[in-house]
């Protein structure tokens, strides 16, 4: 008579039993001042702060520190997930990762807000990139580890939402409520570490025994980092279609103040407004789409066990948006794609990301794998101005730049059905 098998530590175990309303509230909490500490710096601060040390030379300073920024960001993330996925001692694998990240973040935006030179922003955000990627690649974390399968989608839906979310509450914060930008950098510093806590403080973080943790070597852990498509093919075909249909994202939105200024002639329509109004009012209506959307969508697809054809369903809308400003350069069109827009990525956020969680090769590895997923996710921010820069200036316009993301998008959801372990 063969021993039963040894039961893995509570840590690695698949999930059995739902998370509660706290679970769920101090997650969704813990990404929303994550996602505020990551998009308004790029969104309001970095920009007046470089404009303030460089007139002249703004657009350039922008560039080259949003663009290593988030080459940091694609080292960072899965670094941190693996680092976590080795961590052992009573205060659990995620928890130490997510509060030093927090905290560690927070801090490299107060000295942010002191730089006066582009060298000093620079080594700055990238410090602050490095910190908060750390806390986020700990916190995604936290679903494969205590959610259950049939619970995964409308958790994402939740935590899918905030990063739309973030981006206009911090906006508000730093525009409205504090104007001078040293203090705006503050604010935000403290109000993510805010967040952040009660989901620290106060949700169970199983801890890994020492004895299950593989012998540590640099070599062995950079060595995990190749997944190979032939073992993990799931793996792969997950990881290809997020990146399409992100990179057809970033194509779309990159460029939406100038496809306002150039194509829709928004100030000569609207004389007295600038097109940053425009944009704002476009991001809030996207934002709409999205919160709308991503928990009914993570409710649906739950229930009905699906989540391929809400995936490639949520890319055609998406796909839809793009093309409607592919045909047509005017404002009503441009606030109907931004609704539909987000109405779609609220639904792919969602479902995307529990079909993810459902794919990972191994148990041990799930923080480094999520850290992969998430270079799905932010090489298309690097990528998509070095496409989409060429196609306006001199492949046709915007006009081609809309076509090519929403051919980009619609690619990624039709690929999906290439996974097959998933419904």
């Amino acid at each position: 008579m063969t021993a039963a098998p040894e039961a893995p530590p509570s840590a690695l175990a698949e999930p059995e039993r739902n998370v509660g309303r706290r679970w769920i509230g101090g997650i969704t909490a813990a990404v929303l001042g994550l996602y505020m500490a990551f998009f308004t710096p790029i969104q309001v601060l970095l920009p007046l702060q470089l404009q303030g040390i460089d007139e002249d030379g703004k657009v350039a300073a922008f560039g080259l520190v949003t663009g290593v920024g988030a080459l940091v960001a694609v080292v960072a993330n899965p670094l941190a997930g693996a680092l976590s996925d080795r961590t052992a001692g009573r205060f659990g694998r995620r928890h130490p990762w997510t509060l030093g990240g927090v905290l560690l973040g927070a801090a490299a935006l107060c000295l942010l807000g002191l730089q006066t030179s582009v060298l000093g922003v620079l080594l700055c955000w990238c410090l602050a990139q490095a910190a908060l990627n750390a806390g986020y690649a700990s916190v995604n974390a936290g679903i494969p580890d205590h959610v259950p399968v049939r619970q995964r989608a409308v958790v994402s839906g939740w935590i899918g939402f905030p990063q739309a979310l973030g981006l206009v509450l911090g906006a508000v914060v730093v525009t409205v409520l504090v104007t001078d930008l040293s203090a705006g950098y503050v604010v935000i510093g403290l109000a993510a570490v805010a967040l952040a806590l009660p989901f620290v403080l106060t949700t169970p973080d199983p801890p890994l025994p020492r004895e299950a943790r593989p012998p540590f070597t640099w070599r062995a852990l950079l060595g995990t980092f190749w997944v190979s498509p032939r073992e993990h093919p799931d793996f792969a075909w997950a990881w290809f279609t997020r990146f399409l249909v992100m990179l057809g994202n970033a194509i779309g939105t990159l460029y939406l103040l100038y496809f306002l200024q150039d194509a829709v002639r928004y100030e000569e329509l609207f004389p007295g407004r600038s097109a940053d109004e425009g944009v704002l009012v476009l991001v809030v209506l996207y934002t709409i789409g999205v919160v709308a959307t991503s928990v009914a969508g993570g409710v649906l697809s739950d229930r009905i066990g699906r989540r391929k054809a809400l995936v490639a369903a949520s890319s055609a809308v998406m796909a839809f948006a793009a093309l409607l400003l592919t045909f047509w350069h005017t404002w009503p069109a441009a606030i109907a794609a931004a609704a539909i827009m987000g109405a779609g990525f609220g639904v792919y956020l969602s479902v995307d990301q529990a079909l993810i969680t459902q794919v990972l090769p191994a148990a041990a590895d799930r923080g480094k794998d999520l850290g992969i997923i998430n270079i799905a996710s932010t090489a298309p921010q690097v990528l998509g101005p070095a496409l989409a820069a060429p196609v306006v200036a001199h492949f046709g316009g915007y006009g081609t730049l809309y076509a090519l993301a929403a051919i980009v998008t619609l690619l990624g959801g039709v690929l999906v059905w290439k996974i097959k372990s998933v419904p």
